[in-house]
């Protein structure tokens, strides 16, 4: 019956209205950056047209102011002349790289680039050659001709400025069209984040939360309008059926937790949703420390994962199968749990979880344990004395004539005995019967408790004696007479000095006292022997029903139903008290006590006297 396995959640993608601001976005920039690199393609191109043709100008006003310098000249003096008015003009103009005068056979009459050769290797701009004539009328004379290169110089830093401010104005342009891009994006979610914060709102269980439409667009004012009713009803909804759901939860919870055995829910993922105080108490735990945790986590008291297998079995069991809700057991602070587990169901027949039934059984099996203990003990004391009176019968019936009169007699006093013993078991067998009922009624008398006392002591000194045993009584004066029932109360305190008898080493003495209590308000009746004594754990349980005392020291066989019987005749049936003292190797003290003065009872059932089992001979 394997529970649903969890969902991944799925990672959440990035929204529509995002996606399309980033697109549009990214189109801009590249559409931005296009129109940038095209603009500064476009002017460095044209920079570079007008350069040449600058070139060309400077070329053609060198070449006629070079025949005009020169033309009344000797050739010594042409040098000289053309050499001055060239370092002029590259000292005014830095653009100018060198300038080359030749004749008309294109040999060199002077060059810049002896005197600035520097300059005339950074040259950029291809040669650019004009030719010097001399107009005579209308003819025209070539008389040689001037070459120039410019650096660039004045085209790099207007390339760089263009560029500067192109990259300025397009990221301007790219800022206003982002802000543009982020206010309309923000115009237009600024109602969705409202309705969004609604939503959570209804979500979260606040119903009945408004919106406010009144700076809202036509659109999105009729979905706050819609909104709004929704929450509206929602709020009305609420208002009605609380009431009645909390009605019905508490109704829940209060069935639950008034159920007398425990009970434990858990979900389909084993977790804990739902506990019982009688849960709680028998778990040892707080409410606080399983709710919401795994149930196959919790330990019992050996530290041992408890519930961890069965939670294993339940699961593997088919959903439609029919079988018994798996049962099993656990132990927690010597306690017996009984624990049952079976599913979920809701009307669908979807399946929701579990459910686990905690019985505490520790009484049930401490009952069997001593039920199987008392049936062992009495079949083992029944044996004994049966098997004893067999073979002696069967001896004396073979060959009782063979005997003397004194052996005959040792054998039928042995069978006496049995005999005795064998009346005893089955009369506190009769008795637990009859004194655990819960409408009987013992007939009282008023009678001296001394009387009793005596009577009992006198039949058991023959077994004293064959011990060695010394009994002596010590009685208070004038005691009061008190309303006992006298076959009862004889058996009771015949039960408890027989025990002392039985477990008083040899020699030893046995104080019987009879005095008032303190308070003045019972009779006090007590045994001490000096015995081996009682744990403080045995004296707790001493006179409970079947409980036996079973140790290297207490090895005298019993039914274990003695003691629990005076217990039930005095408490149950003369409203007294049993006691015992005892402490390990020093003997112990059996007592009860009768009231002077009980409360008087409305007989239902009682018993005559001559219906009550037959007084036992010691």
């Amino acid at each position: 019956m394997a529970g649903e396995e969890f969902k991944q959640p799925k990672k959440k993608g990035m929204a529509a209205q995002t996606r399309l601001i980033v697109v549009g976005l990214l189109v801009s920039t590249v559409f931005i950056a296009l129109a940038g690199c095209f603009a500064t393609y476009s002017l460095n191109k044209n920079m570079l047209t007008t350069y040449r043709n600058f070139a060309q100008i400077i070329s053609k006003t060198l070449a006629i102011e070079g025949v005009e310098i020169t033309k009344d000249l000797p050739e010594p003096a042409k040098y000289d002349t053309l050499r001055t008015n060239s370092l002029s003009v590259l000292k005014s103009n830095d653009d100018i790289a060198f300038i080359t005068f030749k004749d008309t056979n294109s040999k060199i009459i002077y060059s810049t680039k002896d005197d600035y050769a520097e300059r005339a290797d950074n040259a950029r701009i291809p040669l650019v050659s004009s030719q010097m004539t001399i107009k005579n009328g209308n003819q025209k004379t070539n008389v040689g001709s001037v070459e120039l290169a410019l650096t660039g110089t004045t085209v790099d830093e207007v390339s760089k400025a263009t560029r500067g401010s192109l990259i300025l104005v397009f990221v301007l342009a790219w800022l206003v069209i982002v802000g543009i891009i982020y206010m309309n994006s923000s115009i237009i979610t600024r109602e969705l984040r409202k309705l969004h914060q609604g939503v959570k709102k209804i979500s979260s269980g606040e119903f009945g939360y408004m919106l406010d439409d009144k700076d809202a667009d036509n659109e999105i004012k009729e979905l706050y309008t819609a909104f709004n009713d929704m929450s509206e009803r929602l709020s009305r909804y609420n208002e009605q059926t609380i009431e009645s759901l909390t009605f019905e939860r508490n109704k829940l919870e209060s069935v639950l937790m008034s159920i007398v055995n425990g009970v434990v829910v858990c979900d389909n993922h084993d977790k804990v949703i739902m506990v019982n105080n009688y849960a709680k108490r028998l778990l040892e735990v707080e409410e606080d420390d399983i709710l919401n945790t795994q149930i196959q986590d919790f330990c019992d008291s050996t530290g041992e994962f408890c519930f961890s297998d069965k939670i294993a079995k339940f699961k593997d069991t088919p959903i439609d199968d029919d079988g018994s809700p798996i049962s099993f057991n656990i132990e927690i602070d010597q306690r017996i749990l009984k624990c049952l587990i079976s599913p979920m169901f809701t009307k669908s027949n979807s399946y929701v979880g579990y459910i686990i039934i905690i019985i505490d059984i520790t009484k049930e099996h401490e009952m069997d344990q001593l039920r199987s203990n008392f049936i062992s003990n009495v079949s083992h004391e029944l044996r004994t004395p049966v098997t004893v009176l067999r073979s002696y019968i069967d001896t004396l019936y073979n060959f009782g004539n063979d005997f003397d009169f004194n052996t005959q007699r040792e054998f039928i006093g042995v069978m006496n005995q049995e005999i005795i013993r064998l009346n005893r078991m089955v009369n506190d067998i009769l008795d637990f019967s009859r004194y655990e009922a819960q409408n009987l009624h013992l007939e009282k008398t008023k009678q001296d408790v001394i009387e009793i006392i005596e009577d009992a002591v006198n039949q058991v000194q023959v077994l004293a004696k064959e011990h060695d045993l010394t009994i002596s009584i010590m009685k208070e004066p004038d005691l009061p007479e008190i309303p006992l029932n006298v076959d009862s109360i004889s058996r009771a305190f015949m039960n408890i000095l027989s025990n002392a008898i039985k477990y008083s080493p040899d020699g030893k003495r046995i104080k019987v006292r009879a005095e008032r209590s303190r308070d003045g308000e019972y009779v006090e009746v007590s045994v001490e022997d000096q015995g081996p004594g009682l744990s403080e754990k045995d004296q707790k349980r001493v006179f409970d029903r079947f409980y036996r005392v079973e140790n290297a020291t207490h090895t005298v066989k019993g039914t274990g139903l003695g003691l629990h019987l005076v217990k039930v005749t005095i408490e149950k049936h003369h409203q007294g008290q049993v006691f015992v003292n005892s402490k390990e190797g020093e003997g112990s003290t059996f007592g009860f006590r009768l009231p002077i003065n009980p409360k008087e009872e409305e007989p239902e059932e009682y018993i005559p006297k001559n219906q009550l089992p037959a007084e036992s001979e010691a």
